[in-house]
């Protein structure tokens, strides 16, 4: 397994922000899931996010609920989350699962995250996971040698950025934007506030998420956070693409534009 820290401390002696992809388990297809990713860790992506399929996606935007739709349609469950994790893994990227609590919370805590770990993940990212509610999760992560991101947003106050950030242990996800994901014409001018808020309260790396898709966008971010994170831009170029083999063409072309904007 590849750890969060390892990548960061790498990514920082190459004075370089850490490039972070995001893609459903089970899109377009359960295999076709680990080929993309395995795609975008070979173009350029330092850290996978594998996003487990949800009925109820409250912060996700109209691109991610069409691949979550598909891969709920190909019978994608938690089990299948956890094989693509193991795929991807094999590839050297660290993988994190993104998914909203209530299927954590079904599943049962320490099942999720002792199962998570055993497939090689390094965390999980809980959008809708407050501070108040995390202990039983914080400690089962834990247990399993799993790390913790949990989000702060441009309304975040200076009290919740700290409350938020005592909670994460790989790194903060900063939201760069109020509202939905999905790729933008440009980042939210809100972004590099946050960053600079969020930094005054930990020592972790902080990323940056939520309308990001051009190489262009990825060097601008980067140029003061720790890492730049995509995952509409992704799932269009496959959603766009006429056949598996040319979505698979597609994501390496993004993943390399990418990752030279993060070392730009």
């Amino acid at each position: 397994m590849t750890t969060l820290q390892t990548v960061f401390e790498k990514a920082k002696a190459d004075r370089r922000a850490a490039l972070i992809g995001y893609l459903p388990a089970g899109f377009p297809t359960k295999e076709g899931a680990v080929a993309a990713a395995t795609a975008m860790v070979e173009a350029g992506c330092d850290v996978i996010e594998i996003g487990l399929p949800y009925s109820d996606p409250l912060m996700d935007g109209p691109t991610i609920q069409d691949a979550v739709h598909r891969a709920l349609t190909n019978g994608t469950r938690i089990a299948d989350v956890m094989r693509t994790v193991e795929g991807v893994a094999a590839s050297g990227a660290a993988v994190l699962v993104m998914t909203y609590w209530n299927p954590i919370d079904r599943y049962g805590t320490e099942r999720f995250a002792r199962e998570l770990a055993e497939a090689g993940g390094a965390g999980v990212i809980t959008p809708d996971l407050t501070p108040e509610e995390a202990g039983p999760w914080r400690a089962a992560a834990a247990g399993a040698g799993l790390d913790t991101v949990f989000l702060v947003a441009p309304s975040s106050t200076d009290e919740r950025i700290r409350a938020v950030a005592e909670c994460c242990t790989g790194f903060v996800y900063a939201a760069s934007l109020m509202g939905v994901t999905g790729a933008r014409t440009s980042v939210s001018s809100a972004a590099e506030g946050l960053v600079k808020r969020t930094k005054a309260h930990t020592d972790l790396p902080v990323c940056v998420g939520l309308g990001v898709g051009t190489g262009a966008q990825a060097a601008e971010v980067a140029a003061y956070a720790d890492g730049v994170i995509v995952g509409s831009a992704f799932i269009r170029r496959i959603l766009d693409a006429p056949s598996e083999s040319e979505g698979l063409d597609a994501v390496r072309e993004l993943a390399d534009e990418l990752a030279t904007g993060v070392r730009a």
